[in-house]
């Protein structure tokens, strides 16, 4: 089968490389000249994809994978068209579609018929047949659902472990038509391996969930659940930082049974998706004042754990603080929405001289990004943002004029940080002030 994946980044890429790699082969296009250079080099444009670089350099040299700039001509050499092109939201919520805007017609225009089309970037509920179908057919002369077959099926996979996901995690999908569907169906089982999982309503599998509409919901929902419960439980731990207890020890409690699953509070909800996606529910469904206050609650947390700061370490002003943790996560080298450009500001609008360290990132990268990276300046407080596996080992070893840390991922360890005061997000703290 002749496949064009649009946009090779995190996600794209990996799902091209595994298209080719099961036998297919595949057109990856790109509107960043640099990245289809080094993709038709055999070389991963970005690190971190666990398996990308080798399965990359394979199927170039099969000749199973090609990248290209031109969009229009890859959709006319495919039988299939996979979109992975980012769909953002502004501060307000309205979705920004101008990219996809832009790769839709591109591919409108190369459209032939009997072409399956599957959009896989998140959408608000209605866009796929409401925007996508219309648009597709006003650049191709062609109907939708008689001409082409229309899906939606959203990624569902982490960057860093991409490949695992695919298998994992089922394949939803939805059409805009049943006949759409039974494509979309076949075309991904094509595709896909998936493990064995006992414990789930069906088999392990693509799941057709009967309509693009309920495929776009599904993904909306998995990841506003994730927001509103992190929600949840940051107003927990803030609740306990004012009674005096460790809200870990209750959240064990309570996940103990299978009626409770409260996630972990933290200092910033970041990435690509779960600080998005609840947006774009909102979107669809204003009255929705859950999702609103929960993505109220975790936008707030940053300014939460300065304030902690300042409450125990008194006036901020002038005062050197470390921020440990550029990336959104642990491990991972990505700032999307990352909490330590909330905390950068918090700390500035406090009087305090901020700093940023992050092992993944060089200092120049981090001053491109608007960040003042740590050059050995002095520093007496620390707020650690990213739970990176590396600070579990730091300690007053390495910052010895350190006398206060806020530890808002529970990753390092009070005993190395002899003499400073750690501050851990929903846990007692014996000199704090009750907020």
């Amino acid at each position: 089968m002749q496949i064009c994946v649009v946009a090779l980044g995190k996600i794209g890429l990996p799902l091209a490389v595994q298209f080719a790699a099961k036998g297919h082969h595949v057109i990856g296009a790109d509107v960043d000249e640099h990245v289809v250079h080094l993709v038709n080099e055999g070389v991963e444009p970005f690190p971190g994809e666990a398996g990308l670089a080798e399965r990359l350099k394979s199927v170039v040299a099969e000749g199973r994978l090609l990248a290209t700039t031109d969009t229009t001509a890859a959709v006319m050499q495919a039988e299939a068209v996979v979109l992975v092109v980012p769909v953002y939201v502004d501060a307000g919520g309205t979705p920004d579609f101008g990219w996809m805007d832009t790769a839709t017609q591109a591919v409108a225009r190369g459209l032939r018929p009997g072409t399956l089309v599957s959009y896989e970037t998140t959408l608000p509920v209605g866009t796929t047949r409401g925007r996508w179908a219309p648009m597709l057919e006003q650049g191709s002369g062609l109907t939708a659902g008689r001409d082409f077959a229309l899906v939606f099926s959203p990624e569902r996979v982490l960057t860093g472990r991409v490949f695992a996901d695919l298998r994992r995690y089922p394949k939803l999908l939805g059409g805009i038509d049943a006949a759409s569907a039974r494509r979309g169906v076949e075309f991904y089982e094509s595709l896909l391996d998936f493990d064995v999982r006992d414990e789930l309503p069906r088999p392990n599998g693509v799941w057709d969930l009967g309509s693009a509409e309920a495929a776009e919901f599904a993904k909306l929902a998995e990841t506003t659940y994730r927001d509103v419960n992190i929600g949840l439980a940051n107003q927990f731990a803030r609740f306990a930082d004012r009674i005096g207890i460790d809200v870990d020890l209750v959240i064990d409690a309570c996940n103990s049974q299978p009626y409770s699953r409260i996630h972990r509070p933290g200092i910033a909800v970041g990435g690509h998706c779960i600080p998005v996606y609840p947006r774009m529910y909102l979107w669809n469904d204003s009255d929705a004042t859950v999702v609103r206050e929960a993505r109220a609650t975790n936008a707030s947390m940053p300014e939460y754990a300065v304030r902690r700061l300042a409450e125990v370490y008194g006036d901020l002003t002038g005062a050197g603080v470390l921020v440990l943790g550029a990336a959104y996560r642990g491990g991972v080298k990505e700032t999307a929405f990352s909490g330590v450009f909330p905390v950068v500001e918090a700390l500035r609008s406090r009087g305090a001289e901020p700093y940023v360290s992050d092992p993944l990132y060089r200092a120049d990268e981090l001053s491109a990004l608007g960040l003042p990276p740590h050059n050995g300046q002095t520093a007496t407080a620390a707020v650690v943002q990213a739970d990176h596996g590396e600070y579990r080992e730091l300690g007053s070893d390495q910052f010895p004029q350190v006398r206060v840390v806020v530890d808002g991922r529970r990753i390092t360890d009070p005993d190395r940080w002899a003499g400073a005061e750690v501050i851990v997000l929903g846990a007692p703290s014996p000199t704090a002030q009750r907020a």
